[in-house]
């Protein structure tokens, strides 16, 4: 029963906890204090919590300091879940924000049953999930090393005309390029440097993932995946260190919404109003389905790298990726013969994209 489990609202600061806590169906709470987040203000919390009375039942939101107080009161046998914000109900009109108020809107609106729990990893899955996301912020380096020495030559009437952009035969040139004026060096040499270290980082962070994806807990559902098409061991590996396990999916509508691909709707009555999708969710996940979805507008046939990524391969999957070429290329052009720009095409091969997926982590 609700009247013998005490609540416990927190919000989990870089430098301290507030805590507000609540016994059974108060309305308001029984105890507020502020303990600071660190090991002694750890261990001030869990003898605190233990002399409270009943069940206690902890929450606070996912934040920058991850999992780490999560764990440490499961360790001392204390529950405690860690909410979504983005899925926090917010109250319209509301204007003023602290923690001690965060504190008692969690611990309220744990106790009502409005809160979402989000999936909390193990160690060495948070660890994966950490590499992959390293990888992802060094291509972000990366991006802005390009675009830094792009603009710095396109503003001295400098402009590559022979090829692809960031080709070899581009940075080739990049190169041969000098400036008289011994400012203007300095600066190419420096932003030369940058993109090169950039790139290196990006090259150890690839083969790193490389390597993980080859680990006997992930190299079936790696090979699984990477048979449909966009998806090779980087984009596998990402969606594996981010939905931490496919089978706790219900169905592949609950995928597409937990990685916000599903239309956002306002309706009332019989009118009905449907708009872009709600991107409420993991932008990760977001990313990598989009981009792999870019692929399905080509015809669905198989080329060389794609045929052997699919040799061998379970009969029950290679059912599943080849209706997902059909399909998803089908629903594509559907999309823009009808008038829909291709961002919007490619954003609903996206969402259907990540019911093959869910389809696929069933099998594994």
């Amino acid at each position: 029963m609700t009247n013998c489990i005490t609540w416990v609202g927190m919000d989990d600061a870089a430098n301290k906890i507030n805590v507000a806590v609540f016994l059974g169906q108060a309305s308001s709470p029984h105890e507020e204090f502020v303990v600071v987040n660190d090991q002694s203000g750890h261990g001030r919390l869990v003898k605190k919590l233990k002399s409270l009375p009943g069940e206690v039942r902890c929450v606070y939101e996912a934040g920058v300091n991850g999992y780490h107080l999560q764990r440490v009161l499961s360790k001392n046998k204390i529950s405690c879940d860690i909410a979504a914000p983005s899925l926090t109900p917010r109250r319209a009109g509301k204007r003023v924000k602290t923690d001690p108020r965060d504190a008692k809107d969690l611990g309220k609106l744990y106790r009502a049953g409005e809160l979402t729990s989000i999936l909390i990893p193990g160690i060495k899955q948070e660890s994966l999930r950490d590499l992959v996301r390293a990888r992802e912020d060094a291509m972000e380096d990366q991006q802005r090393a390009r675009h830094r020495l792009n603009r710095f030559l396109l503003r001295r009437g400098l402009k590559y005309q022979a090829g692809k952009a960031w080709s070899a035969g581009h940075l080739k040139w990049i190169k041969t390029i000098s400036f008289d004026e011994a400012e203007a060096q300095t600066v190419l040499m420096e932003y030369r440097e940058t993109l090169a270290e950039a790139t290196e980082r990006m090259k150890r962070f690839d083969q790193k993932v490389e390597e993980a994806s080859k680990a006997p807990e992930y190299k079936k559902l790696v090979s699984y995946l990477m048979g449909l098409r966009g998806i090779k061991a980087l984009t596998a590996m990402t969606i594996i260190s981010e939905t931490i396990d496919l089978k706790r999916f219900t169905d592949a509508r609950a995928l597409m919404a937990a990685i916000g691909l599903v239309p956002s709707e306002n309706s009332s009555g019989e009118r009905e109003s449907r708009g872009g999708i709600t991107k409420t969710g993991n932008s990760h996940l977001r990313r990598v389905a989009i981009e792999s979805s870019w692929h399905y507008r080509h015809a669905p046939v198989a080329g060389k790298a794609l045929k052997n990524r699919r040799a061998g391969l379970p009969l029950e999957v290679l059912e599943i990726v080849r209706k997902a070429d059909r399909r998803l290329n089908q629903r594509y052009w559907h999309l823009v013969n009808k008038g829909k720009n291709t961002r919007t095409a490619v954003v609903a091969v996206a969402r259907e994209l990540a019911g093959f997926v869910w389809a696929i982590g069933q099998v594994a």
